[in-house]
């Protein structure tokens, strides 16, 4: 039976953790009292980004800790999180926000566009402050090497917001390939519905910036250029300087389920056959496949991931429908089928059969994704995706990106963390930053 993992392994003791943070009480007055233990006050949550997504990761979060800080560039897309927050203290730039509720806040919930995220992780990072981040976690490789190794050395809480590995069904699959329920592995296949915003456009014209739009702390740490709403507030993920595509919307979340189960690191090769792409927007159909190295309980394999219109071959499915209606994983093994849906639910075996007679397992996530994570600033106790797994799950996700911008075979050394075969694609795992907005200088 594939067991619960031991929580000493997974995460400080309690009394390792209140050892952990009297130390960084000492050297940083911002932790708080009241993020060091569980039976005293409400954990305090400063939220960066409240529009969109942000407001269900905050009222997920508020069930369970204080929203006592917000802030937001655009005021209209922030008015929702106002009404209901009305205490919260309100700010538009970040940063701000971070300087002057150093001491008045505890953990802090990142849900931005993509090129913000590690920008504003790493400055509460090095405040001392636990952080809830979106997916993807960063916007290049580099950041997430920076992300792991602060919180590491800085011992705060981590959760990245792939929802799904709260979830059982990663862990109900880990636990049938364990058991042998398809044999070896021989392929895998995930496909989604996105993008469903535009991509594959040229460079848009300037308007007016609205009134409500603090525009220059939106680009952040991307070069200046001209407001057009069609860049924001919503079709930010088609364009290379602030989203990751189809690929970084959702292959944290369905690239997760085959990550885990397979015990998987960073692809060795990973090559793109893109559509419609120009030099600054995503494709508007892609192919993306990743090659993974044998390890010690499967051979090497290829993952190939579809987006845009493009799915799974109808041979490999026999034309029956597999996952759910907006992504899914196929695995292909030496003695049978398996598919899972978006968020790694519900797993099943293809074709479906009634006799099938799913794997004993357990999985340590109580109450969800973020409150998963409240709880584990308030005991100390490492999350399900915290920085060590979401790190190198996102890293896969972003070699794909790269792949996809360059739209050649590319062969990576995870070890030096840089393609061996192509030096122009190593320029996108990482990026220049405009002053004020320099990752760690914040």
């Amino acid at each position: 039976m594939a067991g619960k993992q031991d929580n000493a392994k997974r995460g400080f003791s309690r009394r390792q953790f209140l050892g952990v943070s009297a130390g960084l009480m000492a050297a940083m007055p911002g932790l708080s009292f009241a993020a060091r233990r569980g039976d005293g006050p409400k954990l305090r949550v400063a939220g960066v980004g409240c529009g969109g997504q942000a407001m269900h990761d905050l009222g997920q979060i508020s069930r369970e800790a204080e929203i006592v800080a917000l802030a937001e560039v655009d005021q209209e897309r922030g008015a929702e999180a106002f009404q209901r927050w009305p205490d919260a203290k309100k700010y538009t730039d970040f940063r701000e926000m971070l300087d002057k509720e150093l001491n008045n806040i505890d953990a802090v919930c990142v849900a931005t566009p993509d090129h913000i995220h590690a920008i504003a992780a790493l400055a509460a990072i090095q405040r001392g402050k636990h952080v809830y981040v979106e997916k993807p976690m960063s916007h290049n490789i580099a950041e997430v090497y920076t992300l792991m190794k602060a919180a590491e050395e800085h011992g705060v809480i981590t959760q990245m917001g792939n929802q799904g590995h709260s979830m059982r069904g990663c862990y109900e699959m880990k636990a049938a390939f364990d058991q042998g329920y398809i044999g070896d592995i021989k392929e895998v296949h995930c496909w989604t519905n996105r993008p469903s915003w535009p991509q594959g456009l040229p460079t848009p014209e300037g308007e007016p910036v609205p009134g409500t739009l603090a525009w220059d702390t939106w680009l952040g740490p991307a070069a200046e250029r001209p407001y057009s709403h069609v860049y924001c507030p919503r079709n930010w993920r088609g364009w290379w300087d602030f989203g990751c595509g189809a690929l970084g919307d959702m292959g944290c979340h369905i690239l997760d389920a085959p990550f885990y189960a397979l015990n998987l690191t960073a692809p060795t090769r990973v090559s793109s056959e893109v559509v419609g792409a120009t030099e600054g927007s995503g494709p508007t159909s892609a192919v993306t496949r990743f090659e993974f190295p044998a390890n010690g309980k499967r051979g090497a394999f290829t993952l190939s991931w579809y987006e845009g219109g493009k799915t799974i071959p109808e041979e490999l499915t026999g034309g029956q429908e597999i996952g759910t209606p907006d992504g899914g994983t196929l695995f292909i093994g030496s003695n049978g089928k398996m598919h899972t849906g978006c968020y790694g639910l519900p797993v099943k075996p293809l074709p479906d059969r009634d006799d099938y007679e799913r794997p004993e397992y357990e999985y340590d996530a109580p109450g969800g994704h973020q409150a998963g994570w409240v709880q584990g600033c308030l005991d100390g106790k490492k999350c399900t995706s915290d920085f060590s797994y979401a790190g190198p799950l996102t890293e896969v996700v972003l070699l794909g990106v790269v792949s996809q911008r360059m739209g050649e075979p590319l062969e990576y050394d995870a070890a030096t963390q840089r393609f061996t075969n192509n030096e122009a694609a190593n320029q996108y795992l990482s990026r220049e930053y405009r002053a004020g907005w320099e990752l760690g200088k914040i």
